[in-house]
């Protein structure tokens, strides 16, 4: 993946369509990401502007993203300078991973103020500025930057802004002669050779390096794609030459905004690299896109959601294994207490014996000697004895251990049971957070509250939000039937109990934590059977195993038994089906979210 100053300039060229609408809208959805809904000139859309600082981006975007109740500081900011304001331009600053975003606004009195959003799309620095147009003086950023974390420039309220670090390249857009690209790589290489302390110039750089140092917006992934069409198969001592036919023939593209957006899985290690030119140096299957941002959305959706999820449920994680790890501590104690249950007739063995044999028992005996009558071959059996006890107490503490470990063995086995369908329900939840949304997030927690496993966060005396009707995922088969999914107990018990009819079919996969699903339909083909079947193992525990058995049955046949944890039912009148997920298929399938 490189997101370089090459994909910037395809990123910002896009965005040209922005300019003469209106940010109609704004919302922040999480600490790092800003949302912008653009209306005007035809254009109606959503533009995701994310600081994140592993996958900072700037595109066009479709997905559905969940607010905070109360927006944050930041957001407010914007709200106040920027909402209602026109975008005047959109520019990328010297071909660097740097977009400005000029707004002109007419406030509360009906003055005009002229803002600058500053997106800086710069990996683990990345943010996002608001600055005065004119003065240059910051407003305030996603990310703060005190003078105890940089020494170099501050991202404060009031302060004025300094762009990042110049890293001293040529611009390779601006290069149009071969003497031109000669002398940009030379220069990189005289200063690597300045860097050393070497009074000869390193001539043996490896190409692909010496693109990456010589010139801006060059990425290590476009480097080695100019290689690769350069024929180059080693080091050279001027690789200028060899390199320039490469390079030209890919800049003039760019210049004119000839890009091929286009995602790459490399089929060896599965991992995927996107460019705004075909990546031929990369062996793989290959998705291409008209625009840049579909490409980003699909590059990046997936794993920035998906981290944001890990983020804000690391705690729900960390609690869940802890208990996972309790419960499994606590079997092992109850295995052993069941172990010591089951010599429970050995001590009832051992007191009728003692009662047989009490007229040769003494008070102050340590043990006898008697001939076992349980024993086909009656062998004789040494029995310890309580000196202190007199021979029928001695009886009747073999008795009382007798009834001991036998009441026990009920009481263990009906703990152990209790264990098993406690660390079924974890490992149920756990595989919920796996595929959970940040909207399931706070179903899972409200759930764990409820159920008295954490304690509620809310203030004394504050109004719970309670919703009334949990969001389910619906899909859409191929032959359009309605299927819906429940990804976390709220949503399958709603789905289950109070959405499906009796005559609707009910998936689940046997004996496998997941989700409950529902085949809206009383009549359906063998497809759409086939299709939620994918999905039941999709949405489990076992979405990356093969030959997955999954149950189905009508609605009718399935129960929630009294007192039973959320998200648990009986089901009879079952068949099962073996069926393997495909996620490129479950990706096809139209999906909604519907209450």
């Amino acid at each position: 993946m490189a997101l370089d100053g090459i994909v910037t300039r395809a990123i910002v060229h896009e965005l040209q369509a922005c300019v003469g609408t209106r940010i109609h809208k704004i919302h922040q959805p999480t600490n790092h990401d800003l949302v912008l809904q653009i209306r005007g000139n035809g254009k109606q859309g959503k533009l995701l502007l994310s600081a994140n600082p592993t996958y900072p981006r700037v595109h066009w975007t479709e997905r559905s993203f969940q607010n905070p109740l109360e927006a944050p500081m930041f957001c407010m900011l914007l709200r106040k300078y920027c909402e209602g304001g026109l975008i005047e331009a959109v520019r990328q600053i010297d071909n660097e991973r740097i977009i400005h975003i000029d707004i002109r606004q007419r406030d509360e009195l009906g003055d005009i103020s002229f803002k600058t959003i500053i997106i800086e799309l710069m990996g683990r620095h990345s943010n996002i500025i608001l600055v005065d147009h004119a003065s240059k003086t910051i407003h305030d950023g996603i990310h703060h930057l005190t003078p105890a974390i940089s020494s170099y420039r501050i991202v404060m309220p009031g302060v004025a802004y300094v762009s990042p670090p110049d890293q001293h390249k040529r611009d390779p857009l601006t290069i149009t002669t071969e003497s031109e690209f000669a002398s940009a790589l030379q220069a990189a290489l005289s200063e690597k050779g300045e860097a050393a302390g070497e009074s000869a110039q390193p001539r043996n750089q490896a190409p692909e390096k010496l693109l990456v140092a010589a010139l801006s917006g060059i990425s290590p992934l476009l480097a080695n794609e100019i290689v690769h069409r350069s024929g180059i198969s080693a080091q050279l001592e001027e690789p200028e030459k060899a390199l320039w036919p490469a390079f030209d023939t890919m800049m003039t593209a760019f210049r004119a905004h000839q890009y091929v957006p286009s995602i790459v899985t490399i089929e060896e290690s599965g991992k995927s690299a996107f460019s705004v030119t075909a990546l031929t140096h990369l062996q793989g299957s290959v998705d291409f896109y008209e625009t840049i941002s579909p490409c980003l959305e699909a590059f990046y959706g997936d794993k920035a959601q998906r981290d944001a999820v890990k983020q804000r449920a690391s705690d729900l994680f960390r609690f869940l294994q802890n208990e996972h790890n309790k419960n499994v501590k606590k079997l092992e104690k109850l295995d052993e207490t069941l172990e010591e249950a089951r010599d429970a007739d050995k001590f009832r063995m051992l007191g009728e014996l003692v009662t047989a044999y009490m007229h040769g028992i003494k008070r102050g005996d340590p043990w006898i000697d008697v001939v076992n009558y349980y024993d086909e071959e009656q062998s004789t059996i040494r029995i310890a004895l309580d000196p202190q006890l007199t021979p029928s107490e001695n009886a009747q503490r073999y008795y009382r251990r007798y009834t001991k470990h036998k009441n026990s063995m009920t009481f263990v086995t009906e703990q152990m049971e209790r264990t098993h369908e406690e660390m079924n329900y974890l490992a149920s939840l756990l595989q919920q957070l796996e595929s959970a949304s940040l909207a399931d997030i706070s179903e899972i927690r409200e759930e764990l509250v409820e159920q008295g496993y954490l304690r509620d966060r809310t203030k004394r005396g504050a109004k719970k939000r309670k919703s009334s009707r949990p969001t389910l995922l619906c899909y859409t088969s191929t032959d359009g039937t309605p299927i819906y999914v429940g990804k976390n107990n709220t949503q399958n018990d709603y789905l289950t109990n109070k959405i499906a009819a009796p005559n609707d079919t009910w998936l689940h996969t046997k004996d496998i934590p997941g989700s409950h699903v529902v085949i809206r339909a009383a009549d359906y083909s063998d497809t759409t059977l086939e299709e939620a079947a994918m999905l039941a193992a999709f949405y489990s525990q076992a979405r990356s195993s093969s030959s997955v058995p999954v149950d189905y049955t009508l609605v009718r046949h399935v129960k929630k038994p009294n007192g039973a944890k959320p998200g648990f039912v009986i089901y009879d009148h079952q068949k099962t089906l073996f069926i393997t997920p495909d996620e490129q298929r479950i990706k096809e399938l139209p999906s909604q979210l519907k209450t």
